[in-house]
């Protein structure tokens, strides 16, 4: 059988090596000038290729769609994805959180060992490739693109569309994949950008740029008090929000709700999880009757970082002069409420280019489960991103794309 295979990302490269291993011609059209782009840049040039966790937190872990992967993660879950990776020469470490990274700590090697293996496997890999349509003729799939300049028409027995989404721009996700898919009757769902940092319409995060803060609980609930998300971390302020891990993962609750334009949560900082309010409260008095000629603006740092102080003294509203021993009862356990549940409104998503994945895509009710095949046109087949399937960070979307690349190749 001939195939082809239409983006040499993680999915991509996955689908091509699965396919060629079954004795199958493949060829792989890649947009860019290498294979990889976007790989190179994940988990900060690291490249967090899946996670360790057990089945129950896989599953757990993939927001949108979970149901959908039953099959792809039978086939090929993330320990055959740990295993693969060292059986084609790349050495593994398991860090923090279960997340699995290169041992080398790059993600070239990566990209390299994929490469090697496509090669291994005689899969025809033609850069600078750009396709541009794919019609049916006689149950064949005839790939238009363009190459060097020129443009080429060739029949392929099958087709394995993994072109991306729309995150990361540059590296060539431009959402053609969804081009391709509605034009043979597919439904795309709302698309956003997902894992990524979100705007603020408070400023004061502009004037802590930079500060990071460790061990925090972020929040976010409904209308009604309902806790949507609720995880302890690391985040950071910057100069149009917030961001971090914390906040790119509860970005996902907040992409979902967007999306479907509903209520946006509201989002609340615990900047002392490890202290109930009772607790807290004690605390403040005893540093209050410590130094009791301490005025209130020099009060907290033994708290908090000195310039989280200078805002949290902003916004409880107390006079930064007072002298401690004057605060009363009712602003101390204000205080204790700003620091247990700092509200902040978020205005924003950032853009697509500066997010991790896209949410949304190929509605998955259209495609079977079991071999990512369309529904809607036999031979053709939708993997990784492009599909309406997203997770968290910690290498669980990288898990879904070599999960569904593999069973695309594999069940050709």
């Amino acid at each position: 059988m001939k195939v082809c295979v239409i983006g040499g990302g993680a999915a991509g490269m996955m689908a091509a090596v699965t396919a060629a291993g079954k004795g199958h011609e493949v060829v792989l059209l890649e947009k860019n000038e290498k294979l990889g782009k976007k790989l190179f840049i994940t988990g900060k040039g690291r490249c967090n290729l899946t996670n360790a966790c057990d089945r129950q937190e896989l599953f757990k872990n993939v927001t949108v769609n979970s149901r959908f992967l039953y099959s792809a993660f039978d086939a090929f879950d993330n320990q055959q994805t740990m295993d693969f990776f060292e059986e084609i020469g790349l050495p593994i470490k398991v860090e923090r959180g279960n997340r699995v990274f290169p041992a080398s700590d790059k993600s070239s090697d990566v990209i390299k060992v994929l490469s090697e293996e496509l090669e291994r496997r005689h899969v025809n890999v033609r850069l600078n490739s750009v396709v541009k349509e794919i019609n049916q003729e006689n149950l064949q799939h005839v790939v238009c693109y363009i190459n060097g300049g020129k443009t080429k028409k060739e029949k392929f027995d099958a087709c394995i569309v993994a072109t991306g989404g729309l995150s990361y721009k540059s590296t060539g996700s431009d959402g053609d994949g969804y081009t391709f898919a509605k034009k043979i009757g597919h439904n795309i769902t709302p698309l956003s950008p997902s894992l990524v940092a979100l705007e603020t319409e408070e400023d004061f995060p502009k004037r802590i740029m930079g500060l990071t803060l460790k061990n925090v609980t972020l929040t976010l609930e409904n209308s009604k008090g309902k806790k949507l998300y609720n995880e302890i971390g690391e985040m950071l302020f910057t100069h149009f929000g917030i961001s971090g891990p914390l906040v790119l993962s509860a970005s996902a609750y907040i992409a979902e709700q967007k999306r479907y334009d509903k209520e946006i949560p509201r989002l609340f900082i615990d900047l002392k999880p490890g202290m109930s309010a009772d607790e807290l409260d004690q605390r403040l008095l005893k540093d209050f009757s410590k130094e009791a000629n301490k005025d209130f603006r020099n009060s907290l740092d033994a708290l908090l970082p000195k310039t989280m102080t200078e805002e949290i003294v902003r916004l409880s509203g107390v006079d930064p002069f007072k002298k401690v021993n004057s605060v009363t009862k009712e602003e101390r356990l204000a205080l204790v409420n700003l620091l247990k549940r700092l509200e902040l409104h978020v205005k924003a998503l950032r853009p697509y280019e500066e997010a991790v994945i896209t949410k949304g895509g190929i509605n998955v009710k259209e495609i079977d489960p079991k071999t990512c095949e369309s529904k809607l046109c036999p031979g053709l087949y939708f993997v990784g991103e492009v599909l309406d399937l997203d997770a968290f960070t910690g290498g669980f979307n990288l898990q879904i794309a070599w999960s569904t690349g593999y069973i695309a190749g594999n069940s050709l």
